[in-house]
């Protein structure tokens, strides 16, 4: 039998319970689950986001969730870079890219070199983006709560 290394990838930065999500769907459909933290430079090069968790500090968040066996820094934009370090059987997706240009352009790539894109539901209900807008609109309503110094 062989073994099904899956792949999971995502910027993990405002971790939330839809990136819980998505990893502990994806441990349930493969041997070895690696989580793809996406870098610094390219969440600013690729999406034109400025992370509020450096690199080092997500993925050591996420190679400590127990469903979680390796973790890999994505410093390339293609998941083909990826695949090609990491050799993974399985890339695990939300189910917001089913169907999208992108997500289409992925199942064709990985299909030449035998790899099953699997999708699986978005938490709807929360997302980095929502955190996101909710943080800027309290910082541009309430000014900095002082740090309060430990004796």
């Amino acid at each position: 039998m062989n073994q099904r290394i899956g792949y999971a990838a995502g910027a993990f930065d405002l971790f939330h319970v839809g990136h819980l999500n998505l990893l502990r769907h994806a441990k349930q459909h493969c041997d070895i689950l690696i989580a793809g933290v996406v870098s610094d430079e390219m969440l600013r090069e690729v999406k034109g986001i400025e992370p509020v968790v450096p690199t080092a500090e997500r993925a050591e968040i996420v190679r400590h969730i127990s469903f979680v066996d390796d973790v890999y820094v994505e410093t390339e934009p293609s998941k083909m870079d990826a695949w090609r370090d990491v050799r993974f059987t399985h890339f695990f997706k939300g189910d917001d890219w089913r169907g999208t240009e992108k997500g289409l352009r992925l199942e064709r790539e990985f299909a030449e070199v035998g790899v099953e894109v699997v999708y699986f539901p978005y938490t709807a209900h929360t997302s980095s983006t929502t955190l996101r807008r909710a943080l800027a609109a309290l910082n541009a309503g309430v000014a900095p709560i002082p740090a309060v110094a430990s004796s």
